[in-house]
């Protein structure tokens, strides 16, 4: 197993395109707002650099795979307030964080994913569930 997905050494673990594309059909996404040149999943996008956070996402259709170390509380909460447009995250399933609490249940539609995703070039899928968030 990849220690990395274990630990939060490795925060852009990309997310796998085919997944990927079937939520673009849906949504047709045209921001990406934590990303690299390297993964980034929309022509616009952040990098870690740019801090997605201090942008404006109003009236984007994100689509968000943020980091999944302490801050993605902060970055859940910011699509929680995007307006003008849809915001759809690919998180960790953790029910039991109090960013779930705050800024999700409730509030956002959510879609618990069968099975676990193998990010980036992984040979193992997460040792964690994963759900799409989506705030309208």
């Amino acid at each position: 197993m990849n220690k990395c997905l274990l630990s939060s050494k490795k925060m852009d673990w990309e997310t796998p395109q085919e997944f990927f594309n079937e939520l673009n059909k849906e949504f047709n996404f045209n921001l990406d707002p934590c990303a690299t040149k390297e993964n980034t999943k929309c022509k616009k996008y952040f990098t870690q650099e740019e801090d997605g956070l201090k942008q404006n996402w109003r009236g984007y259709r994100v689509f968000c795979n943020p980091p999944y170390g302490r801050e993605i509380g902060k970055w859940v909460k910011k699509a929680s307030e995007a307006r003008g447009g849809i915001v759809v995250m690919l998180i960790p399933a953790r029910t039991d964080t109090k960013y779930f609490h705050d800024y999700i249940y409730g509030q956002a539609e959510i879609r618990f994913i069968k099975g676990r995703l193998k990010f980036g070039d992984s040979k193992n899928s997460a040792p964690f569930p994963s759900m799409i968030v989506i705030f309208k």
